[in-house]
Parts: structure tokens; sequence; C-alpha cells
């Protein structure tokens, strides 16, 4: 099932990619990231309150409370960054170098989770990072 909803997310997020590119133009880039995160905001809680999750929220521990601020923090970075990025460039060159957030996520998986860094992985993360290469060169 995770497939699924991986394979899911990839299309959104390509979908993501085209939308904002024409939504953006003539836009600030700042303000349509804010005008973005309003609807991702209200669709999140949407899900939270039809699924009834609302009631986990006293559960959540201090160190739980931190790096879920923490990463709507890199979060909020990256959309602003990805905007700005997505406005002044090309859409088809914007989203490889996005992507090598595979790359980067490989890495920190290993040093700060101790995630296994396979032989596959590694030869994954080098065709990702030529691919992108030739893509916006």
């Amino acid at each position: 099932m995770w497939a699924l909803f991986a394979v899911l997310s990839a299309v959104f997020a390509a979908l993501t990619s085209i939308l904002a590119k024409i939504g953006i133009e003539g836009v600030n880039s700042n303000l349509a990231t804010a005008i973005r995160t309003v609807v991702v905001l209200a669709m999140a809680w949407g899900m939270v309150f039809l699924t009834g999750g609302q009631g986990g929220i006293a559960g959540i521990s201090k160190k739980s409370w931190l790096f879920l601020i923490l990463s709507g923090l890199a979060t909020g970075a990256s959309w602003l960054c990805y905007y700005r990025a997505l406005q002044i460039g090309e859409a088809s060159k914007v989203v490889p170098i996005d992507k090598m957030s595979v790359v980067i996520t490989l890495v920190l998986a290993f040093v700060f989770l101790h995630e296994k860094f396979t032989m596959k992985a590694g030869i994954g993360a080098l065709l990702i990072t030529a691919g992108t290469l030739v893509m916006v060169m």
C-alpha cells in the first residue's frame, strides 16, 4: 500500500510543478507560496478531522513537537525557494534539481538515521545525479 501512496505522491508532485508554473505568472513567489500553504493547511486539517485524528494531539511528545516544527520550517523554506526558482526558471530544469532531494535524503538517512547505504542505493543516487546533470545542462 505504501508504494501506491508513493506513486500518487509523485503524480501530485508533478502536477504541483506544472500548475504552480502556470499559476505563478505575474504573482510574487512568496505570496504564491502563502496561498498554496493556506490550501495545504486547510486540506491537512480537513483530513485530520475527517479521520478523527485530532484526539492524538495531547499524546504528542515534546521531542516529536520539536522535530515536527523543524520539519515544517524546512518545508516552508523548501517551498519558498522552489516557488522562486519556478518563477524565474524553467520547470523542466527546476524540478530535476529539486528532486536531488532524493540523493540528499539518502545521505542524511545514512548519517542521522543510521539506515543502511547499500550498493543499490549508491548506484541509484549516482544515476539520479547524472540524470539531473544531463537534464539541466
